[in-house]
């Protein structure tokens, strides 16, 4: 297992698929940034422009649908009014809103409050912001790690996910990204306190924004054991101890309020129909699947969710530093393990960008040896990006 101080230096230059620094690289740093992000947001607006296209060939209009679909509803109410909306379907499904976390309104309300945007239009605002933040924090971890032509083509693969039309729209994910890429970055440069105070954010962002603070935790453990016998500096005890109060103070406070300060967020998930059942519920859902059929959008989730497990292994394979195996680790862990909802299994997955790593190192080799084959398969996920995005916001009526 590669160690997070052997990555202290950034690895800047390329030869073959490694990489290793280089004062001159260092100065084409900000280029290269520019680069991935302007790829980045090409790939994203190109997605924009065909949702808006099918938007309009049905009668709707493309950023009501950007601003204002599902979950989105929820947290633009929230930033509006506060906490405190609770809507009854029957004794056991409860839909209240203290299921959202509190940062992604927060920042709304913010933006409302300092610009004459309305709620849906700042929404956007702080989503599109936060995915260019995360965009720039996954190219920074990709080019130290293997190079920049890596870390450039690891986010233009992280734009063009099934699903990647989230980051399009109001939604936490693009929010929980960016705190989750600049807090591994931190990590593999061992800036304990900046990597546990940017977790705690992404702890306040979304349920499974834990899984930062476990990458945090799981990378601390390591240094303390390796520094076992020698002094281990008060930064790491600090990050560690940030990391978590994110999150753990939602769910404290949730539980407060509902008059069970350990088990009243939970109980707020299972009214939901959440609920961490080790994949019982997911495993009952396939198999009805494969007996009897449902919807398109179902057999391409048990594709994704299929693919990302396989694509784990690879990135376990690939002795990749231990807090981007714990983050992914996590996230998948949690999506595979949660029940309700099977379609928002790969939103929640969205996050989980270091099990891109293997897919783009193969890429960029194939890139360099045969460029048209590397291009037919951009293209190729392009094109799925872009008509599977503007099928899930404008025809199918299937939660996001």
């Amino acid at each position: 297992m590669t160690h997070p101080s052997t990555l202290a230096r950034p690895a800047l230059t390329e030869h073959g698929d490694r990489a290793h620094p280089s004062p001159r690289a260092a100065r084409s740093l900000p280029n290269a940034t520019v680069t991935a992000l302007g790829l980045f947001a090409a790939a994203r607006l190109t997605g924009i422009l065909v949702l808006a296209a099918t938007a309009w060939a049905t009668g709707k209009h493309p950023l009501v649908l950007l601003a204002r679909s599902w979950d989105s509803i929820w947290y633009l109410h929230i930033a509006a009014h506060g906490y405190g909306r609770t809507m009854y379907f029957q004794p056991t499904v409860v839909h209240s809103d203290l299921a959202f976390f509190p940062l992604y309104p927060a920042l709304v309300r913010t933006a409302t409050a300092l610009t004459p945007l309305n709620a849906g239009t700042a929404g956007l605002l702080v989503s599109w912001l936060a995915a260019a933040a995360a965009a720039c924090g996954v190219y920074a971890i990709g080019a130290r790690l293997h190079g920049r032509a890596v870390g450039t083509t690891l986010v233009l693969l992280w734009g063009l996910l099934p699903h990647s039309v989230v980051l399009s729209m109001a939604y936490t994910e693009p929010v929980l990204t960016a705190f989750a890429a600049w807090s591994l970055y931190a990590l593999l440069g061992e800036r304990w306190l900046w990597a546990g105070s940017l977790a705690a954010l992404a702890g306040l962002s979304r349920p499974n924004g834990f899984a930062v603070a476990a990458a945090v935790l799981a990378a601390a453990a390591q240094e303390a054991w390796r520094r076992r016998g020698r002094k281990v500096p008060h930064r790491l005890w600090t990050g560690a101890a940030l990391a978590p109060l994110g999150w753990g103070g939602y769910v404290l406070w949730v539980g407060h309020r509902k008059g069970d300060p350990l088990g009243g967020y939970f109980e707020v998930q299972r009214l939901w129909g959440s609920r961490f059942d080790f994949g019982v519920g997911s495993l009952r859902f396939i198999k009805h699947l494969l007996l009897h059929g449902d919807r398109f959008v179902f057999p391409v989730t048990l594709l994704i969710v299929t693919a990302a497990v396989l694509l784990y292994a690879l990135l376990i394979a690939d002795r990749t530093p231990l807090p981007l195996l714990v983050y992914s680790g996590v996230l998948l862990l949690i999506a595979l393990g949660g029940s309700g909802f099977f379609e928002s299994k790969p939103r929640f997955l969205l996050p989980a960008f270091p099990l891109l790593l293997p897919l783009t190192r193969a890429l960029v080799r194939t890139a360099r040896a045969r460029p048209w084959h590397a291009t037919l398969v951009v293209g190729a996920l392009a094109g799925l990006s872009f008509a599977y995005g503007a099928y899930l916001v404008v025809i199918t009526h299937t939660p996001l």
